[in-house]
């Protein structure tokens, strides 16, 4: 199975797969090696989330703007 590209994940996605490494580290079983992947893995999930997160806040605060300037 082939990991996809954090880049193409929704923010649903990436979440949803962020959670999964944490319980799968949080586990302890994974080796040292495997560890330090599903870490990396982790941390470009993490990054894609918050990509998603500030995007959603620029929308709003745009939106927020426009809606103060027609009044």
């Amino acid at each position: 199975m082939t990991t996809p590209d954090v880049e193409s994940l929704s923010y649903e996605q990436a979440r949803e797969e962020l959670q999964d490494v944490v319980r799968r580290l949080e586990t302890g079983a994974a080796t040292l090696e495997e560890s330090m992947r599903l870490w990396e893995r982790g941390e470009a999930l993490a990054a894609r989330c918050q990509q998603w997160l500030d995007g959603a806040r620029e929308r709003l605060a745009k939106a927020q703007q426009a809606t103060e300037e027609d009044k």
